[in-house]
């Protein structure tokens, strides 16, 4: 979460945008998502160059070069663009209409075709445009990013700057109405990449990946495996990352993790252009996003991935010509379709971690059952981890849980585990909590992983604590229903009354003492 200082500046830049005409939260989005794009691409390459010189390996810079304009012939080496002018660094001191003419049409096109060829960056880009209209207001949000940026470094902070203005601004997208378009907090997407800890060669996916926050999540995971001790640290949430990656030296590796490890599917043409940015910003140079209904006919991606991770639309319901006809559950409802689709592309052996809202553990009607028949019939399902309903405001007051499950294993004792804190406030504020030490407290988020690697069925089976098991078959009794408070047992205290002729003669006796008192 941003701090009330960057809070204030994101605040004022939206007030920027809103005043300068771009009037709808989405479009504004996308706008400050371009700005923000350009300035991590040169923070960026200045970072690789700088790591590249202290391993002493060669790197090439994207801005090494000439660059062509739309309409320059690429053999006018009079007109060609030194690619060193198309640096953030570089065009933020030009003159504000200068510099607006300068990003319109060199800057701009330029991020456009960073991949060539029918790369998914190129395909999603081409209908992309530059909506911001003056100098003038183009001047005063590079300003306020370039400020933005500076505390964030000031406050040494390992933290997804993107993800922090998505977090902030997509209010906006929930006030205007837009349903669904909100972000999954990190540290709810950390746990669950934790739980399904994704390998180097496995194919991610999610179905409905928005601004790629899950697939992010996982690649930072996947980096940190191969960044040495000394370059890792705990981010914001407790979680120990790295960045450096200085074990990943295998260039067949590098083009595994970068071309053939994430995949992305969204129907919303401007969160795939601010996904594909988003996982480009961080490193990976061919993301793999694309325009896809994964509910629809169109999409027949099934036994195709070996981690799927997402936190799918909880509520809509899709016209039933449109859906996809392998679906076996009947139902129209998005949260419990999802599931299924979920199911359907992972490979045998495959692993899922994906937030459902609590609805779908106990609903009574025959989907509902069906979905979780689904997940203890055809799949292990490992963990079912009830989490608190203030997790996602302010965007959304439901309750949710975490479904854990490897397609094609065999269920016969489910790990349930009650989730008291995530480590921030259950309002709307979302304030981070803290210790009486003042450092920070991640409520359950590290004792949940520590206690499912070490899961025992056997053990565990008291079910007046935070975490137990329950059997198979006796799920398959109570109807399918997977919801903790038909398993948790409550332990009550048994409170003692003295006898009530006790009671009122104290009473009698301090009135007499009163009394006396009184008269005296």
């Amino acid at each position: 979460m941003l701090t009330q200082s960057l809070k204030n500046k994101v605040a004022t830049l939206w007030d920027k945008f809103w005043s300068g005409g771009i009037s709808n939260p989405l479009n504004a989005i996308e706008q400050i998502t371009y700005l923000l794009f350009m300035k991590q691409l040169d923070e960026t390459d200045k970072l690789k160059l700088s790591n590249a010189d202290f391993l002493g390996e060669k790197y090439a810079s994207i801005f090494s070069g000439e660059y062509y304009p739309p309409g320059v012939d690429d053999k006018d080496s009079k007109n060609a663009i030194d690619k060193e002018t198309l640096r953030w660094s570089y065009w933020i001191k030009m003159p504000e209409e200068e510099m607006l003419l300068h990003v319109q049409s060199r800057v701009f096109p330029f991020i456009k075709q960073l991949e060539e060829g029918n790369s998914f960056f190129t395909k999603h880009m081409a209908n992309a445009a530059f909506l911001i209209p003056s100098g003038r207001m183009l001047g005063e949000a590079t300003k306020t990013i370039d400020s933005i940026y500076k505390e964030l470094k000031e406050e040494n902070r390992f933290i997804d700057a993107q993800g922090d203005f998505y977090e902030y601004l997509l209010d906006s997208l929930r006030q205007a109405g837009k349903n669904g378009q909100f972000r999954t907090p990190t540290h709810v997407i950390e746990l669950i990449v934790e739980l399904v800890q994704p390998q180097l060669g496995n194919r991610i996916a999610d179905p409905a990946s928005g601004t790629a926050g899950f697939l992010l999540g996982a690649y930072k995971y996947l980096i940190t495996q191969f960044t040495s001790d000394k370059y890792k640290r705990p981010d914001d949430n407790g979680f120990i990352r790295g960045t450096l990656a200085d074990k990943l030296i295998d260039d067949k590796t590098k083009q595994i993790l970068n071309e053939a490890t994430f995949f992305g599917f969204d129907i919303d043409p401007t969160m795939i252009r601010i996904g594909l940015m988003n996982l480009m910003m961080h490193g990976i140079t061919k993301p793999q996003i694309d325009y896809k209904d994964t509910l629809s006919k169109n999409y027949n991606e099934d036994n195709a991935y070996d981690i799927v991770i997402a936190n799918p639309p909880f509520t809509g319901k899709i016209d039933k010509g449109d859906l996809n006809e392998t679906f076996s559950v009947a139902t129209t409802k998005s949260e419990l379709l999802f599931v299924e689709r979920i199911y359907k592309m992972l490979r045998m052996g495959g692993t899922a971690g994906v937030v459902v809202p609590q609805g779908v553990l106990f609903g009574s009607g025959n989907a509902f059952k069906e979905v979780r028949k689904i997940l203890l019939d055809k799949c292990e399902l490992k963990a079912v981890i009830s989490m608190p309903s203030g997790v996602f405001k302010p965007y959304a007051g439901v309750a949710t849980a975490i479904l854990i499950f490897t397609k094609g294993g065999e269920t016969k004792n489910i790990w349930f585990y009650d989730m008291f804190s995530d480590g921030w406030s259950l309002d709307d504020k979302r304030t981070p909590l803290l210790k009486s030490d003042g450092s920070r407290d991640y409520g359950d988020l590290h004792s949940i992983i520590e206690a499912y690697k070490k899961r025992n069925p056997k053990k565990e089976t008291d079910r007046t604590q935070q975490h137990f098991f329950v059997s198979k078959k006796e799920i398959e009794t109570n109807n399918y229903d997977l919801s903790l408070n038909k398993y948790k047992m409550e332990l009550y205290k048994e409170i003692k009354y003295n006898n009530p002729k006790d009671i009122l003669a104290k009473i009698k006796k301090i009135k007499r003492r009163f009394l006396k008192e009184l008269t005296n």
